[in-house]
């Protein structure tokens, strides 16, 4: 186990030639940990590209899923898989690199920070970040009355599940019990847990097209950060880096993003060395009441 200090980075989309560049400037972190909190790109071979860069720079390295790493996508060379084989798959390419995922048992973090249980999971969403007057029947509607529709409703497919909510709904329950499990093994211990969604619907700031939060997680996860003990909540997909306090819990949001989206940091010569963000031990505590959301557009 790593001795050093656990770092993370998400939405790496490494489908884009700046943001490929710019992981393959990644240096060596001996003794360091690194989560990838999902979204490195849409095939088999930008997840090889990403967990052999990460193994070749850190000691211990989790990987969760993203949306982006479960999307079925035509004409691509490929095996064909949807749903959970796809997600399959992308189990079987990270344990060729002896990387954690969430079907591994949760592991106890010994370097600085910790001791803490870090504890990469995977929820997908259910639509329910919606307004309260939006029904689950018309929310994708009320969301392409503003041009607003993930691209997972065509390229991410739920099979053998009925639907997206469905998986969902599957996936909480079954990461409920292991988290409680793992609680229970670790009574006197915080976690760390990793999932590329936002666990709570109030960390989503999307200014430009809000009722993208359809796509952004599930009401059922708010108060786990409460329920389990969580030193830290750890996640992407938003492409907004910020850090959060809530309850004494700090949440980072800890995206790259696509070009366009760190082209500022890129022209102060920062990149994805200068944007991973240290998780443990990580800025100083905030132990009660709230403080206001940390903006980190250079880091």
């Amino acid at each position: 186990m790593s001795a050093g200090k656990l770092y993370a980075i998400a939405d790496l989309h490494l489908g884009f030639a700046d943001n490929k560049a710019s992981w393959a400037k990644l240096t060596p972190h001996p003794g360091d940990g690194l989560i990838l909190c999902g979204d490195v790109g849409e095939s088999a071979e930008h997840l090889r590209l990403a967990f052999s860069k990460a193994t070749e720079c850190f000691d211990t390295v989790w990987w969760c899923p993203g949306n982006h790493e479960l999307y079925s996508l035509p004409g691509r060379s490929g095996s064909g898989a949807r749903g959970e084989q796809k997600y399959q798959e992308c189990i079987d390419i990270a344990r060729e690199y002896s990387i954690l995922t969430p079907e591994d048992d949760f592991i106890v973090w010994e370097g600085e920070g910790g001791p803490a249980v870090v504890a990469p999971i995977f929820t997908l969403y259910d639509y329910s970040f919606r307004p309260d007057d939006v029904s689950l029947d018309g929310a994708v509607a009320w969301a392409r009355e503003k041009d607003t529709e993930a691209t997972d409703e065509f390229l991410l497919h739920p099979d053998p599940h009925a639907s997206r909510q469905a998986w969902c709904a599957a996936l909480i329950q079954r990461f409920e019990t292991r988290l409680e499990a793992v609680k229970a093994q670790f009574p006197t211990l915080p976690l760390v847990i990793a999932n590329h969604w936002p666990l709570r619907e109030d960390l989503i700031t999307l200014s430009f097209n809000p009722r993208f939060s359809l796509w952004c997680g599930t009401k059922l996860t708010n108060d786990w950060h409460q329920r389990f003990n969580a030193k830290v909540v750890i996640s992407g997909h938003l492409h907004l880096r910020r850090t959060d306090w809530k309850d004494g819990c700090r949440f980072e949001e800890v995206s790259l993003g696509y070009p366009r989206q760190w082209k500022r940091c890129a022209e102060m010569g920062k990149g994805v060395q200068e944007l991973m963000r240290e998780i443990l031990p990580g800025p100083e505590g905030v132990r009660m009441g709230e403080v206001p959301t940390q903006w980190r557009i250079y880091g």
